[in-house]
């Protein structure tokens, strides 16, 4: 399984510079996780700079992968994930979420650029 994070996804709809990159990654989105913080993330991004219509669909689009939702378990790794790399806490947690399902993320965020784990689409 992968984690596309919401750069990749917000790329992905915006049909971006780097959607094709992106949409490799969700060719089978039975094989991808999305941490209920990036159903936010990319919501809110789309809602703010396009449409409520656009970001409706958006986000049927992510329910068609495996949203996981933030419990106790993910909350705490992500604090020390935090710690530990200095990641804000929305990158923490997607960082934890994948930890914890042992997925890779796919994303052009550079906060996640030096992690294991991590396929930076540039």
């Amino acid at each position: 399984m992968i984690i596309v994070d919401s750069s990749g996804w917000i790329e992905y709809f915006a049909d971006g510079p780097r959607a094709d990159e992106y949409a490799s990654f969700l060719e089978d989105l039975s094989q991808v996780a999305t941490p209920a913080i990036i159903v936010y993330e990319v919501y809110k991004k789309i809602r703010r700079e396009m449409h409520e219509e656009d970001a409706l669909i958006a986000v049927a689009q992510l329910q068609k992968t495996k949203v996981v939702p933030l419990d106790t378990r993910i909350a705490l790794a992500a604090a020390e994930v935090s710690l530990d790399h200095g990641l804000p806490p929305a990158d923490a947690i997607v960082y934890a979420t994948a930890l914890a399902y042992r997925c890779d993320i796919a994303t052009s965020d550079s906060h996640f650029a030096n992690l294991p784990h991590v396929r930076f689409v540039e």
